[in-house]
């Protein structure tokens, strides 16, 4: 992976397109960008080469999936070294319904996303998993009223 790549306008184009659809095809992609098909393909090959564009995903209605019960939650761990922090993160990540982890910069130390099918699920996963987890030290939960972005 190549970090010297420089994007320019067409680039952009291309990664919002694809960033609203990305199972456009590479002609439809090529059209609403203003290219023929072939250099569209190789810009995009390109963006995929160089790491810009990392891969393609479906985007998923939680609620449809059992997982419409969003929370928030800040982790403070109870010692900040190499070892506790790797034994927090590598099993954290083992969660299938934390669908999110961000190391902080201050406090908290940690920011979880986790999506569940409803509060009894969630009180369960806090209390039997997450707080369990490696050198967990404080657990504080906020629940989505209403995602409006993302």
């Amino acid at each position: 992976m190549r970090n010297d790549y420089v994007i320019d306008d067409l680039d952009r184009a291309i990664i919002a397109e694809l960033s609203e659809d990305a199972r456009l095809s590479n002609t439809e992609l090529a059209r609403r960008v203003g290219l023929t098909p072939a250099p569209c393909l190789r810009r995009v090959q390109r963006l995929e080469r160089t790491g810009v564009i990392e891969g393609y995903h479906a985007a998923l209605n939680p609620k449809a999936a059992g997982r419409g019960f969003e929370v928030i939650v800040a982790i403070d761990i109870a010692v900040n070294n190499s070892v506790t922090i790797e034994d927090f993160e590598s099993a954290v990540v083992q969660v299938p319904e934390v669908t999110e982890v961000r190391r902080m910069f201050g406090q908290p130390d940690y920011f979880l996303r986790v999506q569940v099918a409803d509060g009894e699920a969630y009180e369960a996963l806090a209390i039997g998993t997450i707080s369990q987890l490696p050198a967990v030290n404080r657990l504080l939960s906020h629940q989505t009223m209403r995602r409006l972005k993302g």
